[in-house]
């Protein structure tokens, strides 16, 4: 079992050498979180969408702009799309699931806002239908995905991790989230 649990940390460890070792992923980073940054400054808003774990991750890192990531400071206004159960449930029973984000999107989406839809496959019907929405309304779009999918070219910005196991890709997507919070927060909140 040790050697297993080596060999899962190796794949993790290995999974993050290569996106480390992709300029155009770090150079995407580095967008997404300058875009970021703009759209704070700009009085826009961040919103975040995912399925099962995706959707864990959305609300984590939408957590860390409307909370804090490591200053004390003004919350940012962020959140994840799927916190709302009524809303969740009853858009699901009477439009059907892959319609959760969409509508929403078209309720309080504006030109200038930010969705970030996470799907490791980059196929998730409900997080396609929230992009289409947020490009016709004028959002900027950025996905978070694996190796690829239906989502990429939806997408202004996409980071496809390198690889093609789900909890590698999630792990990594968590510290790509990570990374830009901290570059927004230190961008929008630095003293110097």
């Amino acid at each position: 079992m040790k050697q297993q649990i080596k060999n899962i940390v190796q794949a993790s460890v290995d999974t993050k050498l290569a996106l480390l070792a992709d300029e155009a992923i770090i150079s995407e980073i580095e967008a997404i979180a300058s875009l970021t940054t703009t759209a704070f400054r700009n009085g826009n808003k961040v919103l975040f969408c995912g399925n099962g774990g995706s959707a864990a991750d959305a609300q984590h890192l939408a957590a860390e702009f409307s909370g804090r990531f490591y200053t004390d400071r003004t919350p940012l206004p962020s959140e994840a799309l799927h916190v709302n159960t009524s809303y969740i449930t009853a858009v699901a029973n009477d439009y059907g699931f892959e319609f959760v984000y969409s509508r929403i999107i078209k309720g309080i989406g504006r030109p200038g806002d930010i969705l970030v839809g996470l799907s490791t496959s980059g196929n998730s019907v409900n997080i396609i239908n929230a992009l289409n929405q947020a490009k016709e309304i004028g959002m900027i779009t950025v996905g978070l995905t694996g190796k690829g999918g239906k989502m990429s070219d939806l997408c202004d910005h996409v980071i496809k991790v390198p690889s093609t196991d789900t909890p590698r890709i999630q792990e990594t997507h968590i510290m790509v989230g990570h990374i830009i919070c901290q570059l927004v927060e230190e961008q929008l909140f630095s003293n110097g």
